[in-house]
């Protein structure tokens, strides 16, 4: 039996080695002779594989020279119709928390921790209004004492002391409720000015109305002879201050407090625990960015808003029942001129022109304050 030269290259081959598996086969694939039959073809020599490597590396492809660029192309050739490849089902679960953040309500101003803070400020303002009046009687400024005797019956010293405390506040408000609303004080509490010009005639014929129920109410529930604040205005100075106080600084910071953070403080509220126990969302915000409360809401912070006015006037009257429910049934009028507007200045405006009115009526009866004995 002869061997065939095959058989002696596998002989020379060391142990453990494996020829590589299909060269023989991508050699003759990629010849240019035609593939003979496996049928009664002799067997390749010894070194085919080498002549197979070879052959393919004659074959193997050269090296492209690089292209330069052209100009580029229309944006309308960069699209394509074909549906983009859907992504993973799993990616908008795993990163949806990073590209869509909670949805949050909306925020209304003020709410009640505004409110607290803005008594906060009030305390502040005592501290200083004191210090002020403590320095000035220190120094025997303007004739001071802060005696209670002498502080009740000053006139000047009790108006300085309450303009100093709504300045001060002012002043601190203006500073610190932006850091928190990112807007100014007065875009907070809606004051828009431009809605009390606009309806001046209306919201002073509203003004004389409430000064026709303090003429009603003084017929039918007077109140009592010599009340503080007609022994407060037992002199044509302090008669005049008070008229000059009572028309311009104490309205503006009365209203600030009272129909700028303590009534709608008071509606969010009422709306907040209702959205709470129905489980319904806050409404959005009006095309102002101001809150929308419910009926319920501006009803009950109306009533809410004008016990604690009542009360804070009810001493200048003498705590009498009649002028405390003529300040209640005004102070729900200014409320709901504050609620229909948007606007704190239209009733601001209310409440100055219906203290302007009281004080020229007066004015007028005591002929320029001289006769007070006709009032």
């Amino acid at each position: 039996m002869t061997n065939r030269p095959e058989d002696e290259s596998l002989e020379d081959e060391p142990p453990g080695h494996e020829s590589e598996p299909g060269i023989g086969q991508a050699g003759d694939s990629l010849s240019p002779e035609p593939a003979q039959s496996l049928a009664g073809a002799e067997e390749p020599p010894a070194n085919h594989a080498i002549s197979s490597v070879l052959t393919r590396a004659e074959f193997a492809p050269t090296e492209i020279a690089p292209v330069e660029p052209g100009p580029p192309a229309p944006a309308g050739l960069l699209t394509s119709d074909a549906p983009p490849n859907p992504r993973p089902s799993f990616e908008p679960q795993l990163f949806q928390s990073f590209f869509q953040p909670p949805a949050r309500p909306p925020v209304r101003l003020p709410h009640l921790g505004h409110l607290i803070l803005l008594t906060l400020l009030l305390g502040v303002g005592f501290i200083c209004t004191g210090a002020i009046l403590y320095l000035a009687t220190l120094f025997h400024l303007f004739g001071w004492s802060l005696s209670a005797q002498a502080a009740a019956t000053n006139v000047p010293l009790l108006l300085a002391s309450e303009a100093i405390l709504y300045l001060v506040t002012f002043a601190l408000s203006a500073f610190v409720f932006p850091l928190f609303w990112h807007e100014k004080l007065f875009a907070g509490i809606q004051w828009r000015g431009a809605v009390a010009r606009q309806r001046f005639w209306l919201l002073a014929a509203t003004a004389l109305g409430c000064a026709a129920l303090a003429a009603l109410d003084e017929v039918l529930m007077p109140g009592p002879k010599n009340a503080p604040i007609e022994k407060m205005m037992s002199t044509p100075g302090a008669a005049w201050l008070m008229f000059a106080f009572g028309t311009t600084i104490a309205p503006f910071f009365e209203e600030m407090f009272f129909r700028g953070f303590l009534l709608p403080a008071l509606c969010t509220a009422w709306d907040w625990t209702a959205e709470q126990f129905a489980q319904k969302p806050a409404p959005p915000l009006d095309a102002n960015g101001h809150p929308q409360w419910s009926f319920a809401a501006m009803a009950v912070g109306s009533i809410l808003t004008s016990i604690p006015f009542a009360l804070l006037h009810v001493d200048q009257q003498g705590h009498a029942l009649g002028p405390f429910l003529l300040l209640i049934l005004v102070s729900l009028i200014l409320c709901t001129v504050r609620l229909k507007t948007r606007s704190l200045a239209a009733s601001t405006l209310v409440h100055a022109t219906y203290n302007f009115i009281i004080f020229a009526l007066a004015l007028i009866g005591t002929g320029g304050f001289r006769h007070f004995d006709k009032m």
